[in-house]
């Protein structure tokens, strides 16, 4: 007699197999957070670049304050028949010059004033800005600015002067006015990070 054997029962579903479907999702998910996670720390790294550039802009703005002053003091202590005429190698000169059709100040002022010797360099702060001015009377040409013959196109502007008469007669007081010329002060500072900044200042005295 023919004994069959049988097969012994099968416990659950065979399995499988697996494509690598999740593996590749997974690969996928992995590359785009690398990347979202590289594009977020070379965005905080530019954020922080932009604000420390506009920190060290705002320090060499303020620092132009100390090439106003110092041109100031110097104008004041000068104030005589003296700035009628250039004084080249203080940074003084009697007559305006202005940058050229789409010349910038700084191609002007590396290519004019420093050749000519018109820029006056104080020594750098404590911060690293180094500051430098120039002193420009606000005329045409040199010379006298009260005189008519030749004339020198000076701008100035009039104040009242106090005119005492012992006349009260009408028509007999006349007002009396000093002038005063108006000079433009350029103040160029170089800072840490090749920062550069003007500050231009109007005094009359």
């Amino acid at each position: 007699m023919l004994n069959l054997l049988s097969m012994p029962p099968s416990r659950g579903t065979p399995r499988a197999r697996q494509g690598g479907v999740v593996l590749m999702m997974a690969l996928i998910v992995l590359v785009a957070m690398t990347l979202a996670g590289i594009a977020l720390v070379r965005s905080v790294n530019t954020s922080n670049i932009i604000a420390g550039n506009l920190a060290f802009q705002q320090a060499a703005t303020h620092a132009g304050d100390t090439g106003t002053e110092a041109a100031v003091g110097w104008l004041e202590a000068n104030n005589t028949a003296a700035l009628w005429g250039d004084l080249l190698g203080q940074g003084y000169a009697a007559s305006r010059s202005d940058p050229g059709l789409g010349q910038s100040w700084d191609n002007f002022w590396s290519t004019s004033l420093v050749p000519t010797g018109q820029v006056v360099t104080l020594p750098p702060d404590a911060a690293g800005n180094t500051v430098a001015y120039t002193i420009q009377r606000l005329c045409n040409t040199a010379g006298d600015p009260t005189s008519a013959a030749p004339p020198t196109g000076c701008e100035v502007t009039q104040s009242g002067a106090v005119a005492a008469s012992s006349s009260r007669a009408a028509g007999n007081i006349a007002l009396l006015f000093s002038s005063q010329i108006y000079y433009r002060i350029t103040a160029r500072i170089a800072g840490p990070r090749n920062t550069i900044s003007y500050v231009q200042t109007i005094v009359a005295l």
